[in-house]
C-alpha cells in the first residue's frame, strides 16, 4: 500500500530503505482515488519509533492511505521533541470537523495508574466519544486496547502480580471471523503490560467477540461485533529489538523486570533477539485495513452515522 506522508517524516527514510512503497503529496493528489483517511493517535513515550512502526504496517495492502498523526493536547509529551510534534502532528481540535475512516489507538505508560488518574483521561474520552459517529473502524492496542474496553463497554482492567513481559503463543479461536482470516491457529505476539482483562466480562457485554486468546497472556484480539471497533491488548507492531530496549531501560532505571519471555535466543541477553511475530503483524493490519474499513467505509464519509 502507497502510505502518503511527507518527505521530510523520520520515518519515511527508514521506510524507503525497507523497500516500502512511499508515496510523496504531490504525487498522491494526481491520483483519481480517494484515499483511506487514517489517524493515529499516538501516546507513546517513543513517538517516532511507534508512528515508524505503524506506518510499516499500514503500508502492506494496494490501498493509499493518508495518515494523520494525533497527539494530545491536555498533556505535554517529554521524549519527542516540539519541533517535530510541531511539524507532523496535530491535536482533536484540528480535526474534530472532519471524518475518519480508520483510527488507532495506541498504547501508553501509564497502566498502573486508574484511568480518571491519566492526565489526558477526559480528552480521551472525548476523542473516543466523537469516534462513534465519525470513525468508521477504530484499533486500539495494548493500554489503548484496556482504555477503550473501559470506556465504551465499562470492562474493568485488573493489575498483574509481575510485568508480563515477552513473546506467547496464541490460539485462534474464531477463524472463520474476517480479521483473523489466515491466520495460522497458533502464532506468536509480544506483550509488555501491567494488567489485564478477563475474558468473563468481555462476553458478558453481549457486543464484543474474542478472537484470539493466550494460555499466558490472556485475552489477546477482541471485535465487537458490528466490526467498528478492534481490541489489541499486545504490540504486534513492536520491532524485533523493542523489548530490549525496553529490558535495558528497566534495568538502567533498577527495576527488577524479569528477562522477556521466550524472546532472547536460549534466554542470553548478549544473544540479537529474532522477530517471530512479523508476518502476524502484517495479517493483523491488512485484515483490519481490508475487511473492517475499506470493504465497508462509505465512499463519502458525511454518510457515516
Amino acid at each position: 500500500m502507497p502510505i502518503k506522508i511527507p518527505l521530510s517524516l523520520p520515518a519515511t527514510e527508514t521506510l524507503i530503505n525497507e523497500n516500502i512503497f512511499v508515496m510523496d503529496e504531490n504525487r498522491a493528489v494526481s491520483q483519481d482515488i480517494r484515499p483511506l483517511k487514517i489517524a493515529i493517535l499516538n501516546l507513546m513515550p517513543t513517538k517516532i519509533v511507534t508512528e515508524t512502526q505503524l506506518l510499516r504496517l499500514l503500508s502492506n495492502t494496494p490501498l493509499q492511505i493518508d495518515v494523520c498523526l494525533l497527539t494530545t493536547a491536555s498533556h505535554a509529551p517529554k521524549n519527542t521533541p516540539a519541533e517535530h510534534l510541531a511539524s507532523f502532528y496535530k491535536t482533536f481540535d484540528e480535526v474534530k470537523n472532519g471524518r475518519l475512516d480508520g483510527l488507532i489507538v495506541t498504547g501508553a505508560p501509564v497502566e498502573t495508574l486508574s484511568f480518571e488518574n491519566v492526565d489526558y483521561w477526559d480528552e480521551l474520552c472525548g476523542i473516543l466519544d466523537w469516534s462513534r459517529h465519525n470513525v468508521f473502524s477504530t484499533m486500539y492496542i495494548c493500554w489503548g486496547a484496556n482504555a477503550g474496553l473501559y470506556y465504551n463497554h465499562k470492562i474493568p482492567k485488573y493489575p498483574l502480580e509481575n510485568k508480563l513481559f515477552g513473546v506467547f503463543e496464541h490460539n485462534t479461536l474464531l477463524p472463520s471471523h474476517p480479521l483473523v482470516r489466515g491466520f495460522d491457529e497458533n502464532f506468536l505476539a509480544p506483550h509488555s503490560r501491567y494488567s489485564y482483562v478477563k475474558s468473563e466480562d468481555i462476553e458478558k457485554s453481549g457486543e464484543l467477540l474474542i478472537l484470539a486468546n493466550s494460555d499466558k497472556a490472556g485475552v489477546y484480539l477482541v471485535a465487537s461485533k458490528n466490526g467498528r471497533e478492534v481490541y489489541v491488548t499486545g504490540h504486534a507492531e513492536y520491532d524485533y529489538d523493542t523489548l530490549q530496549k525496553e529490558y535495558l531501560r528497566d534495568i538502567d532505571k533498577g527495576l527488577s523486570t524479569a528477562i522477556p519471555q521466550n524472546y532472547f535466543p536460549d534466554e542470553n541477553t548478549e544473544k540479537t533477539p529474532v522477530n517471530t511475530w512479523r508476518a502476524h503483524a502484517h495479517l493483523l493490519f491488512c485484515n483490519w485495513l481490508n475487511y473492517f474499513v475499506y470493504q465497508n467505509t462509505p465512499y463519502n464519509l458525511e454518510e457515516l452515522t
